[in-house]
């Protein structure tokens, strides 16, 4: 597994998994129960990993839909 996105929206992450679901990429968001330890604060970022295979095609979805590193 390769981290593809690490963010602290939940908008941009449900966004960026709906995008690779579509294409039939399968993403796992990993620290999505860290806000217990924060407080619900959204402080800590949200990792999304993808399989090592799917990294270079899932990156470009991302760039393609605005969500790229750039972004």
């Amino acid at each position: 597994m390769k981290e593809l996105l690490r963010s602290t929206d939940p908008v941009k992450l449900a966004l960026a998994t709906a995008l690779l679901e579509g294409e039939g990429i399968t993403a796992f968001v990993l620290d999505v129960h860290m806000s217990i330890l924060e407080g619900s604060l959204g402080m800590l970022p949200r990792r999304m990993m993808v399989a090592d295979r799917d990294l270079f095609l899932a990156r470009a979805i991302l760039t393609d839909n605005g969500l790229g590193p750039e972004a």
